[in-house]
């Protein structure tokens, strides 16, 4: 496997382009109220250089969305397909049932039944692979993982530590990767963790058996890797950490929270000079 660029964050780069979002429905909200928007993210991280694009599935269960769960996952699959070239990949987006960062409110186990709804309808969709990202609680994990290996499609898991890199210790996260592996994931990832603090927990992923990778969130405002700050320094300090991310074996890298387009353009240009 060689790099695979990922692209960055939907939700907050819907925020920072102006279009409001609740908070239950998150990124979803924006598929009826800004699907033009989502569109251009899509397009606007194909430019920068991502050959992965996730669909803006993070939100679209049932609990989230209503009856309009299964029509709302499938526009989102629709848009990035129609938004990217046609040689990249899609992948649907399959994110904790509760708050990402209150792994004490998981279900556990107990979430397989709504996680194996909307496999079956990202697979139905047509997506080249299911991403479960944002996992903090193992046993949600490999239940989101599981049910997402029997629809047939390939899987990827991600697990994050949280925005201030306290929900899971690197050897924990080391753990849940490994059973999610044993489930059927064929890449584990760090996501949504620090980009100043992902290499520890990246580091810990080297031994699980299957390909790695990392897409870190921004970290604190006042790092100004991003949030705002000014987008070149910041997508330049955030290619640097990503070299130590590829150094150590990485071999999928992208953006999470508060990164954008200019951070995967900055990934992009380092993955091609990577050898």
């Amino acid at each position: 496997m060689g790099v695979i660029v990922l692209d960055g964050p939907m939700g907050t780069e819907l925020v920072r382009r102006g279009v409001a979002i609740p908070t239950v429905a998150w990124s979803a909200a924006a598929l009826n109220t800004a699907p033009d928007v989502v569109a251009s993210i899509h397009r606007d991280y194909a430019s920068a250089g991502a050959v992965v694009h996730t669909a803006n599935t993070f939100r679209t269960k049932q609990r989230n969305v209503g009856a309009s769960w299964e029509a709302l996952t499938r526009l989102a699959v629709r848009i990035a397909r129609e938004s990217v070239p046609a040689a990249h990949r899609v992948a649907g987006s399959i994110a904790p049932l509760e708050d990402c960062y209150r792994p004490d409110r998981s279900p556990g186990e107990a979430s397989r039944g709504e996680h194996a709804d909307l496999a079956r309808a990202l697979a139905d969709a047509g997506v080249d692979l299911i991403l479960c990202e944002t996992f903090a609680q193992a046993a949600e994990a490999q239940a989101a993982v599981r049910e997402s290996v029997r629809t047939g499609t390939e899987t990827w898991v991600a697990l994050t530590a949280g925005p201030d890199a306290s929900l899971l210790t690197p050897q924990a996260m080391r753990d849940a990767a490994r059973a999610c592996a044993g489930e059927g994931a064929s890449v584990v990832l760090v996501n949504c963790t620090p980009a100043a603090q992902t290499l520890r927990y990246l580091d810990a992923l080297a031994g699980v058996g299957v390909p790695f990778g990392a897409y870190a969130n921004a970290g604190r405002a006042e790092e100004r890797i991003g949030w705002g700050a000014d987008s070149r320094a910041g997508a330049t300090t955030y290619a640097r950490l990503g070299r130590t991310w590829l150094d150590a074996g990485a071999t999928v890298i992208g953006g999470c929270c508060g990164t954008g387009p200019a951070h995967i353009a900055s990934l992009s240009a380092l993955a091609k000079g990577f050898s």
